[in-house]
């Protein structure tokens, strides 16, 4: 199997987690995003959402870190992913809801203007509007996993046992600590981060993520509480 991906990559990552966390044997090929190549030939016959990760088992090609994941669970037989049908709906659901309710204002709508110049409103009167309607629907989601979907007593999105929701929800949550978050309003969000930090392979697969974050120490960022 190949995988497309960039290190920094906030949809590459989980996958590589997972990959190192489970002893799958993949050649990693790097996409570099920081140069443009996800927008050149060969990379946009790869996947012409341009976009990584993507993996190759073969002639198949998938281009979704959810399905990606989903992929490798069930080819591995992981744990991971539970064969019981309501306990693996119960993990559709997390990853669907981090996909599309929280990612959308967190990641795309509040840190990703803020990191990528990309990603940044052509004004500073629609950045500065773009971050204020972001912030509160950002807090909003984070409360509802802090409180609603881990809470006091699981140690995982899911229950007690890691899976696959959580490769995914911690590459995402993590995104906050290039915006100097601590996570301390959050407390259920930080003790449950702690726990997937605790994986063997979380500092190798995130080493080049911390050292971005490294470049961007002094730049000034609006936060969330």
């Amino acid at each position: 199997m190949k995988l497309y991906m960039h290190p920094v990559s906030m949809t590459s990552r989980p996958v590589r987690l997972f990959i190192a966390e489970s002893g799958i044997k993949v050649e990693e090929q790097v996409v570099d995003l920081m140069t443009g190549e996800h927008y050149k030939e060969p990379f946009v016959a790869v996947n012409p959402n341009r976009m990584v990760p993507v993996l190759e088992d073969g002639d198949f090609r998938l281009t979704e870190s959810s399905a990606i994941l989903k992929y490798l669970a069930d080819k591995t037989n992981s744990p991971a992913y539970p064969k019981d049908l309501k306990q693996r709906a119960k993990v559709n659901e997390m990853m669907d809801w981090l996909n599309t309710q929280f990612y959308r204002e967190y990641g795309y709508g509040f840190i990703y203007p803020q990191i990528f110049p990309n990603n940044k409103r052509p004004t500073d009167a629609a950045q500065k509007a773009c971050l204020e309607w972001s912030k509160e629907r950002a807090q909003n989601w984070l409360k509802l996993l802090d409180q609603h979907w881990i809470g006091p007593k699981n140690q995982y999105l899911c229950g007690n046992q890691i899976t696959i929701a959580d490769y995914l929800g911690a590459g995402f949550v993590s995104l906050g600590e290039i915006i100097r978050m601590d996570f301390a309003s959050y407390p259920n969000v930080k003790r449950w981060l702690g726990n997937m930090k605790k994986l063997k392979s979380w500092s190798s697969v995130n080493e080049v993520f911390y050292g971005f974050q490294g470049m961007v120490k002094d730049q000034q960022f609006v936060t969330l509480q």
